[in-house]
């Protein structure tokens, strides 16, 4: 029995859409059709598949491979293939939010193309530095089994002098056929007006370059740009961007949470979590990481069985004294 065209169709839809109910619910009609034409013994077999599959333990999908970049390519951006989810990450509600947005467009984006919509592609990621922007856009590929191209345009820019706005070409040529995540870095080496020494002009072309590759963009890929300095960008970017989410450092709610998932593998019960909401102020999610970390291998290494408060008061102390040194 040959499956129709548009049940073919549906299955290949769901599984790029990751879309498992739509995938069972297509290989049932299949089932069903096998039955009304008398072929009961691939009807029976394909509805046991079903049940054993929905019946195995939900395994997480791993992000779509691709080539690594090769040639010129290679110069450019790195590959990684994330393995972080949303619900990894403490963010405030807000960004929560538009994350999720962007996340159910990309995963509903032929219906919306099927109307002449285009889901959200273009994202201004701006904030304080260690706030979870560049681990957003390792999200946002992990949550859409893509993988995340990462590119660094200081270096870009001071390596390929005189021809930064060709190479920004070949990026985004990459990404209207190769479907990924691409994160520009560092965006504030472009979106700025000054950055290149002695040169304005050249720092003028590569950026109206760039307008003109972001307003040709097409939503084959999600472009993310991420940058530590929105006050000095230029204007006319915003413009460009179809959302712009804006990070920043972390309640004392939020700091708790962040230290409590980097400890969930120690033993905190002595930890009076009430006691550090005075001592987190301030820090980044990446400071309180690293300070939670700090505090978490002095215990280790000192053969304590437990963290204790003081211990990890002081390593939040050292953390922000090493910041403001």
């Amino acid at each position: 029995m040959a499956a129709s065209a548009d049940h073919v169709k549906a299955l290949v839809r769901a599984h790029a859409e990751g879309d498992e109910d739509a995938f069972y619910s297509v290989a049932l009609q299949l089932a069903a059709k096998s039955a009304r034409q008398g072929h009961n013994l691939l009807a029976a077999e394909l509805r046991d598949l079903v049940d054993e599959a929905r019946a195995q333990p939900t395994r997480k999908q791993g992000p779509t491979l691709v080539v690594q970049p090769r040639g010129e390519l290679a110069e450019l951006v790195s590959a990684s293939y994330p393995d972080i989810h949303l619900a990894d990450m403490t963010l405030a509600e807000a960004v929560q939010e538009q994350l999720q947005r962007v996340l159910h467009e990309q995963r509903q984006r032929e219906r919306l193309e099927n109307h002449g919509f285009a889901p959200i592609y273009r994202l201004l990621l701006v904030g304080p530095p260690g706030t979870g922007k560049s681990m957003s856009a390792a999200v946002l590929a992990r949550e859409l089994s893509l993988p995340l191209f990462t590119v660094r345009l200081d270096g870009l820019i001071s390596r390929f002098m005189g021809q930064t706005a060709s190479k920004l070409r070949l990026v985004f040529d990459t990404a209207a056929k190769s479907r990924a995540v691409y994160l520009f870095d560092e965006f504030d080496a472009i979106g700025a007006e000054r950055r290149i020494e002695g040169d304005v002009g050249e720092a003028r072309r590569i950026l109206n370059s760039f307008l003109l590759f972001l307003d040709e963009a097409r939503p084959e890929s999600l472009l993310v740009a991420a940058t530590n300095h929105a006050g000095i960008l230029d204007n006319a970017l915003f413009r460009r961007f179809d959302a712009v989410i804006t990070y920043d450092v972390p309640s004392a709610e939020q700091a708790t949470e962040v230290l409590r998932r980097r400890l969930a593998s120690m033993n905190t019960k002595r930890v009076d979590w009430s006691r550090l909401a005075d001592h987190v102020g301030g820090l980044s999610h990446a400071e309180l990481v690293r300070a939670a970390e700090a505090a978490a291998k002095d215990a280790i290494l000192t053969g304590h069985a437990q963290l204790s408060s003081s211990a990890l008061m002081a390593a939040l102390g050292a953390r922000r004294a090493t910041r403001n040194g």
